[in-house]
């Protein structure tokens, strides 16, 4: 009886193990599990070690910079807690985790989960890390499981620091890349989101959010409206948290020896990425972007968030006003070629710049295309994001009505005669001469109309207090960054040696190719101006 009750046990375990390493294979993770067991687990007990485990998803910075303001204290004492924080929450064991255990425990969490569990997991992580810096948090969780409702509140400084905690853990892999070297870790600004968050939630009406200091904010937020915002807003959120797990096992499988040592983190006082305070395209929200695409264009974007990788200025930044000249004849002559993904930022002002008002209010927007841009006098475009990105972030994808995506439309080339000349300059959303966003040929003034004139992109004030009126506003900056990789930029760099080596052949002059002078229309004229009553005989 005892060995045919132990042989079923093992039938069934051994089943139970096929199950699981069929999932991670279809995750494409086994190989990787399996290294990373090898690698850390004790061969004698052959299960891994708790502190092993620790070591290796603790966090490991040399340094930690800050993109604008200081870093408050609070965020730097939950750094520490994080790789303890992860066993809590995925490793239930005492003493060790045998190999199938560690295949539940990733499946989990890293397995195909839904959105609204992963965003379920991560504010899980946050609590459990509150826990153990000893300040707990006032998330509730109705169940052990990862889809059990959430409920309780949330501070404005609570959200703040799940969402740098979820930029770290992003940014994870660059650090492992980059670990032996003293590179720094920017903390941006992401004030931007933290408001949209709030608004979402109808939080601090009236609230003056130019002087606004998040950590000062006592409001108590729902938790379950701000896990709405997220997955209406920033979806890519919730992949932080499994990103950071799998990075991690990746590092510990293809080590040599595991870095098990603890956290090292130096802090520096100002961000050494000067060009972020010059940019439109900061860190932050770059990043804030990234969470809204499911597509290539994300790794492109991440590019200028992380100080080892440069801003990629001389690759991803096709044009700024600032730089290469106001206008549309500049703009284009940068622009033109790029057949990919293309983000355009523009900075603007409600009055105009040389006036001084303490009213002034300044804000960002930025437009997501699909493919290059075009010089056409009617709309086109296969798809399209709208983003309010300053002072408060939302994002307006297509809503499926309408096809107006794009409107780049140069003056012609020749003198033909145009009875309803179209107008010249680029827009995006509407209709023309009704378009949500239009900027003129001069990038002297931008026009925001209400979302009503637009069955193209989703409705939503795209700059802060929007009534139904026009908005008239002076453009500040305009950016152009190129999100279709390594490819795109070399076909257009090919496109711009071709024009070039065209105009270049126009412009010489090849003297074989000309008669005589003595049989030259401009000897002709210049003779009868000498001389006008001088009869020119024909030769016949």
């Amino acid at each position: 009886m005892g060995a045919s009750s132990s042989t079923e046990h093992n039938a069934s375990q051994s089943q139970e193990q096929n199950e699981l390493e069929s999932l991670a294979t279809s995750t494409g993770s086994l190989t990787m599990l399996q290294n990373a067991f090898s690698k850390l687990s004790n061969p004698h007990t052959k299960s891994i070690p708790l502190k092993s485990l620790q070591g290796c998803f603790s966090l490991t910075l040399k340094t930690l910079e800050p993109e604008t303001s200081p870093i408050p204290k609070p965020f730097l004492e939950l750094l520490p807690n994080l790789g303890p924080a992860i066993i809590d929450l995925l490793f239930n064991q005492v003493e060790g985790v045998n190999w199938l255990e560690f295949l539940k425990d990733y499946i989990r969490v890293c397995g195909r989960m839904p959105l609204s569990g992963s965003l379920n997991l991560l504010l899980k992580l946050y609590a459990t890390i509150r826990a153990k810096s000893g300040v707990p948090s006032k998330l509730e969780f109705e169940s052990d499981s990862d889809d059990g409702k959430i409920s309780g509140s949330l501070m404005a400084k609570d959200l703040l620091m799940i969402l740098w905690l979820c930029w770290i853990m992003s940014q994870n892999s660059k650090i492992l890349k980059l670990g032996k070297e003293n590179v720094g870790l920017v903390l941006p600004d992401i004030d931007h989101l933290v408001f949209s968050a709030l608004e979402f939630c109808e939080v601090g009406d009236g609230l003056n959010i130019r002087e606004c200091d998040i950590f000062g904010l006592e409001n108590q937020i729902s938790a379950q409206k701000v896990h709405m915002w997220a997955l209406t807003t920033v979806p890519g959120l919730g992949n932080c948290f499994t990103q950071y797990v799998n990075d991690r096992l990746q590092n510990c499988a293809t080590l040599e020896d595991p870095n098990l040592d603890s956290p090292i983190l130096s802090l520096s006082g100002t961000s050494s990425l000067e060009i972020h305070g010059k940019c439109l395209l900061t860190c932050g929200r770059a990043w804030a972007l990234s969470l809204t695409m499911r597509n290539g264009s994300t790794e492109e974007l991440l590019k200028v968030c992380f100080a080892g990788q440069g801003i990629g200025t001389s690759e991803n930044l096709l044009y700024r006003s600032s730089l290469h000249g106001k206008g549309l004849s500049r703009f284009w002559s940068n622009v033109e070629g790029y057949h990919g993904s293309l983000l355009i930022l523009i900075a603007a002002s409600s009055i105009d710049a040389n006036e001084s008002d303490s009213n002034a209010q300044s804000w960002v927007i930025g437009i997501l295309t699909q493919q290059g841009l075009e010089s056409r006098d009617a709309f086109y475009g296969s798809s399209g994001y709208l983003y309010a990105i300053s002072p408060i972030f939302h994002v307006f994808p297509p809503s499926g009505k309408d096809k107006n995506f794009v409107y780049s439309h140069l003056h012609p080339s020749g003198r033909v005669y145009e009875p309803h000349p179209k107008p010249v300059g680029i827009a995006f959303g509407g209709t023309v001469g009704n378009e949500r966003i239009f900027i003129d040929e001069d990038f002297a003034r931008a026009t925001i109309r209400h979302h009503a004139a637009d069955k193209t992109y989703k409705p939503g004030s795209l700059v802060p207090n929007q009534g139904y009126l026009a908005i008239e506003a002076s453009v500040l900056e305009v950016e152009v960054w190129g999100l279709g990789g390594k490819s795109a930029k070399e076909v257009q760099d090919s496109y711009k040696k071709r024009e070039q080596l065209f105009s270049e052949q126009r412009r010489t002059v090849d003297l074989k190719t000309f008669g005589s002078w003595e049989a030259a229309p401009e000897k002709i004229m210049m003779d009868m101006m000498g001389d006008p009553n001088r009869v020119q005989r024909e030769d016949r």
